[in-house]
């Protein structure tokens, strides 16, 4: 056992303020996500925890590239028969969240989620180098398999099958894009007083309003 009690640190490095952020999210977003991938604290900016809700009521949350952000909405690829891609066909929604010590900031997102075009789940699987295009036609993501071995195998097998030809993408892998409904931007600041500042979409207008820390 350990006490964690003393834990904590001082938020100081910046703020959050209404006269200071942008009116619709994704821009907001922009600018942070601009900052985080500068810092050299920071390693991988693009990395999000994806959460969805089990068949059990539980939620289940794993952490996921963002491989493209629009005024649309936030894309990431996986394969569709995966825990995360049978929860997301199940209630179509998902929460998207960005933590950055650094920035000493996070990001949460809800959003609707829906399949991208296989067109462009296409051409970004063909732009992926090609161990990783091999790694996601070997792996039934999410399934019990025997040993490690098992992967191995297969992966030596389709090395030799597509040696000199291109791997196909499989048909249950591709993209999902997240288009938010909320948006909630927390800055860290002293005293445990921390800004929060969320973002509602009502109709077609973006409604930002202050949340208590």
């Amino acid at each position: 056992m350990e006490n964690l009690h003393d834990k904590r640190k001082i938020y100081e490095k910046s703020q959050l303020i209404e006269s200071e952020i942008k009116e619709n999210p994704i821009e907001q977003f922009r600018d942070w996500f601009l900052e985080a991938s500068e810092n050299p604290s920071i390693s991988e900016a693009n990395a999000m925890a994806v959460s969805t809700l089990e068949e059990d009521g539980c939620p289940r949350t794993r952490m996921v590239l963002l491989k493209e952000y629009t005024y649309e909405g936030f894309i990431f690829y996986t394969n569709y028969d995966s825990r995360k891609g049978k929860a997301i066909e199940k209630t179509h929604t998902a929460c998207l969240h960005f933590f950055w010590p650094g920035l000493e900031r996070q990001i949460i997102i809800k959003a609707n989620l829906e399949k991208i075009a296989e067109n462009l789940s296409d051409g970004y699987f063909h732009a992926r180098p090609k161990g990783s295009q091999l790694g996601a036609a070997v792996s039934p993501q999410s399934q019990e398999i025997p040993n490690r071995e098992f992967l191995e195998e297969k992966l030596r097998d389709l090395e030799k099958e597509y040696e000199n030809s291109e791997v196909p993408r499989p048909e249950n892998w591709g993209g999902y894009i997240a288009k938010p409904y909320e948006i909630e931007f927390w800055q860290g600041r002293p005293n445990r007083l921390h800004d929060r500042i969320i973002y509602s979409l009502e109709d077609l207008d973006w409604e930002i309003s202050r949340l208590a820390p």
